[in-house]
């Protein structure tokens, strides 16, 4: 999380920036630096439906600006990331797996009504991945991908100033490509068999954990089980003990994202790959999260052609959950810059 920075130290124009999730919306102020101003939080309540929680964001867009005394006027524009699946030039949402019933809903349109600002639409992990490449882990690089591990896989892959949304805005969903092509690979939470998301997402962790017990597997896990519900951080938690079991589902999931990486740096060559999200072991402050991370490295040198092995930078991004709506924000700049220039 990046410091926030007074309101007479900032760099005008400001823009807003929004991360929809299913559980939580976050929202920030960020000036043209992309350094954050003011963050703000509330939940999703999406039992309530799309209409509602976009007046919300609208009046929290406003509550902010009260906050810092800005006026909207003086905002550019505002930036929302929102999970899949979308139609990016329209604004729709369209069938989002993790906000049931909210579907062809036109949210950018709603937001923009609700908020008074001009509204630039994105994934939400395309969000975050710019976010990264704009001023976080990213900021050196020319091109990334950015995996968000998390309940599932997202995926946000940016090539010079350009998020690769695709034709039809399903670009990177890198959560999605195959790793496992056998008539019985697991299945992913999406319906189909054999994608990376299906392998080494939080939900894919659990399944695996529970796959192992039931067989018989000794475990420290098999004790916690019986009196909780099994997450990843448990799983985490038995690895940093000395489970034997734990260890292994940890470092089998960096592997098979290995494998996955090494499908995408073969299609983009990027500058390097991000890992972010909630499920990176304690990330680069843990010792878990540092061997998850060269767990991963070794089968990307493993399997990937040299150069590609030796030079594509594989690390763990840096912005943790402020990544979205700095990322949203700066998609909002770059629309922007481009109006502007076009003009």
């Amino acid at each position: 999380m990046l410091p926030v920075v007074r309101l007479d130290q900032a760099q005008p124009p400001f823009y807003v920036g929004i991360d929809l999730g299913g559980t939580n919306i976050k929202l920030g102020v960020v000036d043209d630096l992309g350094r954050t101003l003011v963050r703000h939080s509330l939940p999703t309540q999406a039992e309530r439906g799309p209409e509602d929680a976009a007046g919300r964001m609208g009046q929290a867009v406003r509550e902010m600006l009260a906050k810092l005394g800005l006026r909207p006027e003086q905002v550019a524009r505002a930036g929302l990331g929102s999970p899949g699946t979308m139609d990016i030039p329209a604004g729709l949402l369209l069938t989002p797996h993790n906000l049931p019933g909210w579907h062809h809903f036109p949210l950018r349109d709603r937001v923009s009504h609700h908020s008074g600002l001009e509204v630039t639409f994105a994934n939400d992990a395309a969000a975050a991945a710019y976010g990264e490449f704009w001023v976080g882990s990213g900021r050196d690089f020319s091109s990334l991908i950015l995996l968000t591990l998390g309940t599932g896989i997202g995926g946000g892959i940016i090539v010079g100033e350009l998020s690769i949304d695709g034709e039809h805005s399903h670009g990177a969903e890198c959560g999605h490509i195959i790793i496992d092509s056998r008539d019985d690979a697991r299945i992913c939470p999406c319906g189909q068999p054999g994608h990376l998301e299906g392998y080494a997402s939080a939900t894919a962790v659990i399944k695996r954990t529970e796959e192992a017990l039931a067989s018989g597997r000794a475990s420290s896990l098999a004790r916690r089980a019986q009196q909780e519900p099994l997450t990843p951080l448990m799983v985490a938690q038995e690895a940093e003990a000395g489970d034997a079991l734990a260890m292994e589902l940890v470092l089998e999931t960096a592997r098979y994202l290995g494998i996955g990486i090494v499908t995408l740096i073969h299609t983009i060559d990027p500058t390097g790959v991000l890992l972010g999200g909630a499920m990176t072991f304690g990330g680069p402050d843990a010792v878990l999260g540092r061997r998850f991370l060269q767990r991963v490295r070794e089968e990307v040198r493993r399997r990937a052609f040299p150069v590609l092995a030796q030079r594509t930078v594989i690390d763990f991004a840096s912005l943790g959950g402020d990544a979205g709506f700095i990322g949203a924000a700066g998609l909002a700049r770059l629309a922007h810059r481009q109006k502007r220039h076009d003009a």
